[in-house]
């Protein structure tokens, strides 16, 4: 906003329903406003939305070689948050995906490209150190500008899909039901 007014800085189209699990069909920061957050700002609201529609989700692929800078970036940051708020000693990468609305592959991912997933007799186990995590948030910390889901006031589209939609977080069982 400035004395002219506001001004677009980037788009975004959300898919009412993907039988793939897509959250964002498309995302465009127009030039003279990347760097800047925004593109960020856009990736985090479709988040937000996946949050108040109670489904995990993950961009349309294949990303752009900036797209998938962006998307790394987001998901690292996110996932590094939830983990320095998460006071249990253990976590599963299905809780996290939970908990972020960022689908489980996606989860494995950002864990990877953190070095925080080992695999340790013939499993997988996510490894945060306090100190690594500490260090790791400096280097990936969460950017803004941030939503505001407590200002977001946005209703999912209700329709023939209700329970029978794979990616949603309750379609599973009531005792994998985690809070978002």
């Amino acid at each position: 906003y400035d004395e002219r007014g506001y001004h677009p800085t980037g788009y975004f189209s959300k898919e009412k329903y993907s039988d793939v699990g897509y959250n964002l069909a498309c995302i465009l920061t127009l030039p003279c406003y990347q760097r800047k957050g925004y593109g960020n700002f856009l990736i985090s609201f479709s988040y937000e939305l996946s949050k108040k529609e109670f489904k995990v989700g993950s961009p349309e692929k294949p990303l752009s070689d900036l797209g998938h800078v962006s998307y790394r970036s987001y998901w690292a940051a996110e996932v590094l948050a939830l983990l320095h708020r998460y006071t249990s000693p253990s976590i599963s990468i299905m809780e996290i995906s939970k908990m972020t609305s960022i689908l489980s592959d996606d989860v494995t991912n950002a864990l990877q490209y953190l070095g925080l997933l080992k695999y340790i007799c013939n499993n997988h186990v996510i490894c945060v150190p306090p100190v690594i995590l500490k260090d790791l948030m400096m280097r990936h910390p969460q950017k803004a500008p941030r939503v505001d889901p407590d200002k977001l006031h946005w209703a999912p589209l209700i329709g023939q899909f209700v329970g029978k939609d794979k990616w949603s977080i309750k379609a599973k069982r009531p005792d994998e039901a985690v809070e978002p």
